[in-house]
């Protein structure tokens, strides 16, 4: 299996600042493994209420997370400091890829890159056509 190479610092379009937390560090010391896949998701969910994008309630588009991975490159632990880059991989019909970069402190790349592939479905779990308004939204992380 090749080894994918960390993306520049420019090649994300927002960044959501995080703070690791002591419980965030496993046996080990560094960031346990599930903890990556919980910033990634808050980063985009703050990106997304940030940006007008409802995640709760009736206003809420219903998207589910198809795919998801990481890719680890140094050590986090606490108490890092955290940048989250965001850039949309990929924008489909009803579909879209988020791709997450961890920067700790500072650092020009990330210390872990991962992605969230997410489809928008309707009421009974069938694929629906991402409306134009939050299409234009996550387009400007294109």
């Amino acid at each position: 299996m090749s080894r994918p190479t960390p993306l520049p610092r420019d090649a994300f379009r927002a960044f959501v600042p995080l703070q690791t937390r002591w419980a965030d560090n496993d046996e080990y010391g560094h960031m346990n493994n599930a903890t990556y896949m919980s910033l990634f998701d808050t980063a985009l969910s703050l990106w997304q209420l940030q940006n007008g994008l409802a995640i709760r309630g009736p206003e809420a588009l219903r998207f589910l997370v198809v795919e998801n991975g990481c890719h680890y490159f140094e050590e986090i632990g606490f108490p890092d400091q955290l940048e989250a880059g965001l850039r949309l991989g990929h924008l489909g019909n009803s579909s879209y890829r988020m791709d997450i970069g961890l920067f700790r402190n500072g650092a020009p790349t990330p210390a872990a890159q991962g992605f969230f592939a997410q489809v928008l479905v309707d009421q009974s779990s069938k694929p629906t056509p991402i409306p134009d308004a939050p299409r234009t939204i996550l387009s400007t992380l294109l």
